[in-house]
């Protein structure tokens, strides 16, 4: 059995922590109870990674480099490239499969922002690129690890812990086990996780500042599942929060 694990905001408002299973549980209740589609979701995430890597960037002129895989975190990293393009910043994005092999939500995303003008860069350009960026956002894997990374998903992780300066990711970083935190292989040092809707379990095994953020997700929603949540946000769409011990 999953130990409880609880996370607390700035503010003190005790948070509970989703497992995987928990998580993707939220995400069918959601869609299919509550009507919420995934790219409206997606969307709300792609924006809030975007203002939230402007909170952070310094130098509006510097380049901020995007690392995306084929499942839904990957769409949320290409939505989040789409946002931060629309306010002007330079985006370099990388893919870890060619654009023609996406499928689903993450090809969706990637038909809107090829149509607005930003492409997927070459894998082979990644290392120059992302010891040059401001920022390199990590959105490869998601909740969803199933092994060690592998591949070109491996060889990114690699280079992203090597030379970048500053990394942001999404949801959790990729090649931590949600649930449990643990790494079977490679995974992102994060300087900052902006996790969605709730704190995922293995959050507490992950270094760096950690902030939630709003998708839209009501709390009602958590009902089904035996957790009863009061609004927590605020006049904000994102809030710090710490693991408690």
């Amino acid at each position: 059995m999953t130990e409880k694990v609880t996370f607390v905001t700035e503010g003190g408002i005790v948070l509970p922590a989703l497992t995987e299973q928990q998580m993707r549980e939220v995400d069918r209740i959601a869609m299919e109870d509550f009507g919420l589609g995934v790219l409206q979701m997606m969307e709300n995430a792609g924006r809030n990674l975007a203002l939230h890597a402007i909170e952070n960037i310094h130098d509006p002129e510097a380049e901020i480099v995007i690392l995306a895989g084929s499942g839904g975190n990957g769409g949320g990293g290409i939505s989040g490239a789409r946002h931060l393009k629309n306010r002007g910043y330079r985006v370099r994005l990388f893919l870890t499969r060619d654009p023609s092999e996406l499928r689903g939500s993450a090809s969706a995303q990637y038909r809107i922002v090829e149509q607005a003008g930003l492409t997927a860069t070459a894998a082979s350009e990644a290392e120059e690129h992302i010891r040059d960026a401001a920022l390199v956002i990590d959105a490869l894997i998601g909740y969803s690890l199933k092994g060690a990374p592998r591949g070109i998903t491996e060889d990114l992780i690699q280079m992203v812990n090597a030379f970048s300066e500053r990394t942001l990711a999404l949801d959790i970083p990729s090649g931590f086990d949600s649930t449990s935190g643990a790494t079977p292989g490679v995974a992102i040092k994060p300087h900052r996780t902006l996790t969605l809707a709730l704190p995922k379990t293995g959050l507490r095994e992950v270094p760096g500042e950690l902030y939630v953020a709003d998708i839209g997700i009501p709390p009602e929603v958590y009902k089904p599942i035996g957790i009863s949540l009061e609004p927590f946000f605020g006049a904000a769409y994102w809030v710090r929060i710490t693991a408690v011990e």
